[in-house]
């Protein structure tokens, strides 16, 4: 059984990642460090959900199941991260803890440097002392910035980002580079588009409206409802990294061009995808399928855009499908019946 670890396995795309690769028959190392960013209660629920007693946790103290296990650890944590390397002797890295949020990111930029910075080098750093076959990482729609050049494609500019989470985001796919380029770490960036779906981040509009529609309270809606997203489903998302997984990016890309170069390709093994639906949804529609969904209307309260954000996202995943012959393709009303659903039984 090849070994993976993955950073942030308590987070809404690692729990589902986990569940699905032990189901593949790899062995998972999970790693967070249940940050209060949003209610600890939801990333104790997914670990119980996972096989593990929640009530046992200890930092820095492995609890190990069957085929998987988890640690409480933070990223920032050098020396004990490098010991985990060390006695764990990873074969493959998901990447996926990350200081989360658009919108928190004009609070509190700090957190941004601390989490997806800092924390992303000690990883770099685990992977250069205690080498891996294919580190993957999650990168975001959001250093698309203002770039208006739909759909998106990984070679545009990302030179325009509009806010400390896209900032860092950035950042990591420039610091995966160099250490692909310095220390041959096969890396892949995944650029994510409004992942949604069971166990969602309470952060998230999806679950901010659905609360909202069923407590029978108002919620907000930005830019006056004139946005569109390409949401795109969790379980696409993790077959999408599954798939990757053993995909490690090799040297000398016969389509990179030095001559001209592009931001997802090099001679170093080192890569980006986008990872998105390929169907922008317009707000106001992904509303009415909440609705739909739960069989109430929503009371909503229209607002100007917020800072940092853009008026609509759309993924090209042309790269993604000639790489794995996959892309996303769950429909906005099936996965919205699938949140909804366990909303409804994770609040009773």
């Amino acid at each position: 059984m090849k070994k993976v670890l993955i950073t942030g396995m308590a987070g809404f795309i690692g729990h589902h990642l986990a569940k699905l690769l032990v189901e593949s028959n790899y062995e998972v190392v999970g790693l967070d460090n249940i940050n209060d960013y949003y209610d600890p209660q939801l990333k104790y629920a997914r670990l119980r959900d996972l096989g593990f007693d929640t009530d046992t946790i200890e930092y820095n103290k492995l609890q190990k199941l069957d085929a998987i296990s988890f640690i409480k650890l933070d990223l920032t944590d050098l020396m004990q991260l490098k010991n985990l390397f060390k006695e764990q002797q990873f074969d493959y890295v998901v990447n996926l803890a990350a200081q989360a949020g658009v919108r928190y990111s004009l609070e509190n930029p700090h957190a941004y440097v601390d989490s997806n910075i800092t924390g992303f080098l000690n990883i770099l750093e685990s992977c250069r002392a205690f080498p891996v076959e294919h580190l993957l990482f999650a990168s975001s729609s959001s250093v698309y910035g203002l770039s208006e050049d739909i759909p998106f494609q990984e070679d545009n500019c990302t030179d325009h980002p509009l806010a400390m989470y896209a900032v860092s985001k950035k950042a990591n796919e420039m610091m995966a580079h160099s250490y692909a380029n310095l220390y041959n770490i096969p890396s892949t960036g995944l650029r994510f588009f409004t992942v949604y779906g069971p166990w969602g981040r309470p952060d998230m509009a999806l679950h901010i409206f659905t609360k909202a529609i069923v407590e029978d309270k108002e919620f907000e809606v930005f830019n006056n409802g004139n946005m569109s997203r390409d949401f795109t489903y969790v379980g696409d998302i993790v077959e999408s990294i599954k798939r990757l997984i053993p995909l490690a990016p090799k040297e000398n890309n016969p389509k990179f061009n030095p001559k001209k170069t592009t931001s997802s390709k090099s001679t170093k093994p080192y890569q980006i995808f986008n990872i998105g639906n390929n169907s922008p949804v317009a707000l106001m529609d992904f509303i009415k399928a909440i609705e739909k969904a739960l069989g109430k209307k929503g009371k909503m309260v229209f607002k100007p855009m917020q800072p940092g954000d853009v008026q609509s996202t759309y993924a090209n995943v042309e790269s993604l499908f000639n790489y794995i012959n996959f892309k996303p393709e769950t429909n906005i009303d099936d996965g919205i019946k699938a949140f909804v659903k366990k909303y409804l039984e994770l609040h009773p």
